[in-house]
């Protein structure tokens, strides 16, 4: 094969051949999506007593899983627009995945609101549309800033990854054959490679990579808001925003290296996904981790030097209290294991990084569940105090959203290629051009 067959045969393995590995994961995401249907279906049969929720711990791990599934949707575009600005050539291969994951993420998100609400089939009441009952939103709600967010952010990702893909849908409407092959052709808007045409692409695409980036930052931002806008202790803070975006950005790279680990071992796509894509975002999880030990340690530091009672107990509680052991779980799964990134062996080794974005991922789970559980749990008032433990229904809701994220993840990438045909081509043509001329 030529270099650019190659490229082509390599690229769109994921579309073209299925590995029994697929369809290992794909039996794993549908059992737990039929385990969270089931539980959802008993929620809405008896309501949402059979979860662990109680006054006044009315937040759980539902809430939990919402805010974890928006952060995750925020690293992918971040850092896909990050590097096609800086032209990284490590962008080919991370880009497209980091972008997929970005638009399944946030689509996984806005399931938990709406089976937050117990009456599901009523969520359409927080949307802002006109109707004859005179009846609006109430816009100080942080669930109506959550549909704006989720809305703004879902549709400007979703034409970033499809302008990204339109020169790759093309090349798919050339070479496949069957139902396929109108399925591209209408995707690809009748994109043909010419010379204009890829002179306007080149003038777009920048815009909607520069728009991503300030959005990304807002929209977590605003997600931050639904707790910081509140006056409970250990909520009320300032440095919630820049706290969020951290968090959000080291969550999502934790689950970019796990996903662009399966594609490489699934996939044997060791030529494309190589140890420096590992090694690049090692480097970025454990500034992130820095980041986000220095906004722990901030945030007990502030609790006691403003000398508010309430805010410093509720701070000496989570590190001693019910929820301690965890709360140290999170300190030793987000604190101390990336710091082995600082060993240029564990950055380039798949097997050490896959433990540690695993660690990471368990670790900025729990780490939004303490931080939400903890201050409703022990508020102002010490007779209101109740501890709070979910229920196995509504971890199984939890489990559920997990196999929705799995399941798309793995459609999306036998539907449309996992890296970008385009830019490889691209990277290669470069690469034999600096070799020729030296």
């Amino acid at each position: 094969m030529t270099p650019i067959s190659q490229i082509e045969h390599d690229t769109l393995q994921t579309v073209s051949r299925t590995t029994w590995r697929y369809w290992l994961g794909l039996a794993i995401a549908v059992g737990l999506i039929a385990v969270g249907g089931w539980c959802w279906s008993q929620m809405l049969r008896h309501g949402l007593g059979v979860s662990g929720l109680n006054a006044p711990v009315m937040w759980g791990a539902m809430i939990t899983t919402f805010v974890f599934f928006i952060g995750v949707s925020h690293s992918g575009t971040l850092v896909s627009a990050i590097l096609f600005f800086t032209r990284s050539p490590l962008r080919a291969a991370i880009g497209r995945s980091a972008e997929g994951m970005t638009v399944i993420a946030i689509l996984t998100a806005g399931l938990y609101p709406i089976i937050h609400i117990g009456r599901s089939w009523l969520f359409f009441f927080v949307l802002p549309y006109p109707n004859q009952r005179g009846l609006w939103p109430n816009f100080r709600s942080p669930l109506t800033w959550d549909v704006f967010a989720i809305c703004s952010y879902v549709t400007v990702s979703a034409l970033f990854l499809y302008m990204g893909m339109l020169p790759d849908l093309a090349l798919l409407a050339r070479r496949v054959t069957g139902w396929r092959k109108p399925f591209y052709r209408i995707l690809s808007l009748g994109f043909a490679g010419t010379d204009g045409e890829w002179c306007l692409f080149e003038k777009a695409y920048p815009i909607f990579a520069g728009i991503v980036i300030p959005l990304a930052v807002s929209v977590h931002s605003v997600v931050s808001w639904d707790f910081a806008m509140t006056v409970m202790p250990g909520w009320h803070s300032a440095i919630f925003p820049p706290y969020f975006v951290a968090g959000a950005i080291f969550s999502g790279l934790a689950m970019a290296i796990l996903l662009l680990g399966g594609l490489r071992r699934g996939y044997h796509l060791e030529r494309y996904i190589k140890a420096d894509h590992f090694d690049l975002l090692a480097k970025l999880l454990l500034a992130m981790s820095i980041v986000m030990t220095f906004v722990y340690a901030t945030e007990f530091y502030v609790a006691f030097y403003r000398g508010g009672s309430t805010e410093a107990e509720l701070f000496r509680w989570r590190a001693t209290g019910s929820y301690a052991p965890l709360f140290w779980l999170v300190v030793a799964c987000n604190t101390v294991a990336p710091l082995a990134c600082f060993w240029k062996r564990v950055r380039r080794s798949l097997p050490a990084m896959i433990v540690i974005a695993i660690l990471v991922t368990v670790g900025m789970w729990f780490e939004r569940f303490v931080f939400i559980v903890t201050t409703l749990a022990h508020s102002f008032d010490p007779a209101s105090w109740r501890t709070y433990t979910p229920s196995l229904r509504e971890l199984g809701v939890c489990l559920g959203g997990f196999g929705v994220f799995l399941m798309l993840f793995l459609l999306f990438i036998k539907v449309f290629p996992s890296m970008s045909i385009a830019e490889t081509m691209q990277g290669q043509h470069a690469a034999t051009s600096e070799a020729v001329h030296e």
